[in-house]
């Protein structure tokens, strides 16, 4: 399996997410908090196009099930599942952030370990200059 060298999140983000987590003492704040601890924080404005940062929208593939899903990485208030909307604080939300397609991962869900393949980033707020999202 193919790990990335470090996560890539953007400075913005990072900020936000730091609130959230500071407001968020669970579980899957704290797994996210160690996950940001060992990230490269890069500007908003030059992170690369294939990187999932908050609100970018994701296709997977589902190396279990074989299943494509395509899903949005949102802030916990935003999480719809209906829309395939998920929180950054659910274990495939904070799995993917950080990721650029190629990039396998793996979360908990239950008691199983599931994995899946970044297939693409189809859209970026950043790559399309949407800095407030």
């Amino acid at each position: 399996m193919s790990h990335p060298s470090s996560l890539i999140v953007t400075r913005q983000d990072l900020e936000r997410l730091q609130e959230l987590i500071t407001l968020n003492a669970t579980d899957a704040a704290e797994a996210l908090d160690t996950e940001l601890a060992r990230a490269e924080i890069v500007p908003a404005q030059s992170v690369a196009q294939d990187v999932v940062t908050m609100n970018s929208e994701v296709i997977y593939a589902d190396l279990n099930s074989g299943a494509k899903r395509r899903v949005r990485v949102v802030y916990p208030a935003e999480a719809d599942a209906q829309r395939g909307w998920i929180s950054v604080l659910a274990p495939l939300g904070a799995a993917l952030l950080g990721t650029r397609a190629g990039h396998e991962v793996e979360w908990r869900m239950g008691r199983s370990l599931r994995h899946a393949r970044v297939l693409e980033v189809p859209y970026q707020p950043e790559a399309n200059g949407d800095f407030d999202l």
